[in-house]
């Protein structure tokens, strides 16, 4: 008897967690949902972009879609104290779509179908220059050395949890795309922000989380 109720358990517990992800997956419907896409033949949601084997590059967990090979422009500016250079994690991949150049339906080692490209404002291109610079590192030393930012050990970010920054918006301890943007529509603000963002830009909150000024 008691092996067989462990067994029901187990089945419920595994139900549970796959009815739970279609719940809070707001992905569902945004401009990253490519499952209804023709040339997406498996109808699935995630893997576009990611795969359970055989991932091609970490620049995010379990990554498969083609990763671009383009040189940027980085952005720069004589009040700027990080050092920027190539995109790289989960910037790079971001750009994978974005610079332009890489087909969004070329993942899994080919283009499946004609290839399909982002359009509009959703072109970043590869001139880095006039956007906000990403791939580097923040940390208490740097915000040390430029006084208008705030410490990302130590400043937290309320609508996120109360957690620091360093906790809740750099990855592996710097500033990438998915700082301000979050993919998958399931963080903070995300949800009802037409561009992902994880803080709202109401009162310059977005800004003023790292910046002091």
């Amino acid at each position: 008897m008691k092996t067989l109720r462990m067994l029901v358990i187990g089945m419920v517990l595994a139900a549970a967690m796959q009815l739970a992800p279609a719940a809070r997956a707001t992905i569902v419907g945004s401009a990253h949902d490519f499952s209804t896409n023709s040339w997406n033949t498996r109808q699935s949601l995630c893997s576009v972009c990611h795969t359970i084997h055989g991932a091609t590059a970490q620049l995010v967990p379990l990554w498969i879609h083609e990763t671009t090979h383009s040189t940027f422009t980085p952005y720069t500016s004589s009040t700027l104290t990080a050092t920027v250079g190539q995109p790289d994690g989960a910037a790079l991949a971001c750009l994978s779509c974005h610079d332009g150049t890489v087909a969004i339906n070329s993942y899994g080692g080919k283009t499946n179908g004609t290839p399909a490209f982002v359009t509009g404002n959703a072109v970043i291109g590869t001139d880095l220059s006039k956007t906000h610079p990403v791939s580097f590192t923040f940390d208490s030393t740097l915000a040390a050395a430029d006084t208008g930012l705030n410490d990302p050990a130590v400043k937290t970010v309320p609508s996120l949890g109360g957690k620091t920054i360093a906790q809740t918006l750099l990855r592996n301890g710097k500033v990438q795309c998915v700082s301000c943007h979050d993919p998958h529509k399931t963080i903070g603000y995300a949800p009802s922000s037409g561009i992902m963002l994880k803080i709202t830009t109401a009162n310059g909150a977005l800004c003023l989380t790292c910046h002091n000024k």
